[in-house]
């Protein structure tokens, strides 16, 4: 499905308002948004020269007010993967989450999608799963009917953690796994994950649900990387590393200005990132999930 252009969408009249709109996950559902046929405003810190762009800083009440006057919906897809200074999970995740949670009631917006992630537990041990845990309730007691979206681990042509991978595997012979490579992840094409999005935007259903999106197969990490490697036509050697060693390296990364490792994504490593089979997620909404290694022949093919 080729997404129909700006221009087109924005003479609907159903104005959809996405905090986050120029990220990973943001812009394509800005996109998929307008082939529904939806007027996008894109809020954004530093908004392009697109007439959809507004100025928004999502811990400021009245930018984040004025994003959603007259908007029929919005969608939160904001998020932090590592702490700079006043830029904290909590303050992301939780308080921001809730601040645009509290304007879209105020402003009369009447549907709201919350990106969150799998795993989202305010129990959880892990400081970034735990301030997705309290996000989600944060949302939820400002306003009670939102829809809350956890992706898995989300991969794409330009991604941090396909093309990561990928050129860790070509660089290295001998590739050192997190752990002994059982962790058990579930990859989500963003694509996919966007278009849920705009489905739910337009589905007659008003009922406040929870989704899981995970791709079509589950691999343990050690798998992923042999699906990974054998796509690229490469056969490295897997082996075990533990998790203090890598820890240890992320805490020597941390003191750069762009880590390629930290702390909190190491102890990510950690957990599982599958979706629950008792949880709605892409088959609810008709979508057929497309597989890495599908996304893996497709990059290739256009390399070629």
């Amino acid at each position: 499905m080729e997404p129909r252009t700006l221009a087109r969408a924005a003479t609907t009249g159903r104005t959809i308002t996405v905090f986050g709109g120029t990220g990973f996950l943001g812009n394509r559902i800005v996109r998929h948004l307008c082939s529904h046929e939806f007027s996008v405003r894109i809020a954004s810190r530093h908004p392009d020269v697109q007439p959809q762009s507004v100025a928004a800083n999502i811990h400021d009440e009245r930018s984040v007010a004025n994003a959603l006057v007259g908007a029929y919906g919005a969608v939160n897809a904001v998020s932090l993967y590592r702490e700079r200074g006043g830029e904290t999970f909590h303050s992301v995740h939780v308080e921001a989450a809730q601040l645009v949670a509290a304007q879209a009631r105020r402003a009369g917006v009447e549907r709201l999608v919350h990106v969150s992630g799998i795993g989202a537990d305010a129990a959880s041990p892990s400081l970034y799963i735990r301030k997705r845990g309290e996000g989600e309730r944060a949302v939820r007691a400002e306003f009670a009917d939102a829809f809350i979206v956890r992706p898995a681990v989300m991969f794409g042509p330009d991604d941090a953690f396909l093309n990561t991978v990928l050129k860790l595997l070509r660089r290295l012979p001998i590739y050192p796994m997190f752990g002994r490579g059982r962790t058990r992840l579930q990859p989500a094409y963003v694509e996919d994950v966007a278009e849920a999005v705009a489905r739910i935007m337009e589905r007659a259903e008003t009922y406040p649900t929870v989704f899981e999106f995970g791709g079509p197969t589950s691999y343990s990490y050690e798998q992923l990387l042999g699906a990974i490697a054998h796509q690229a036509g490469l056969a490295p050697l897997l082996i075990p590393m533990p998790f203090a060693v890598w820890q240890a390296l992320a805490w020597a990364f941390e003191i750069l200005p762009r880590p390629p490792l930290t702390r909190n994504q190491v102890e990510l490593m950690r957990i599982d990132s599958v979706s629950s089979p008792e949880m709605p997620g892409f088959s609810e909404l008709g979508i057929s999930p497309h597989s890495i290694e599908e996304i893996l022949r497709r990059m290739s093919s256009h390399r070629g």
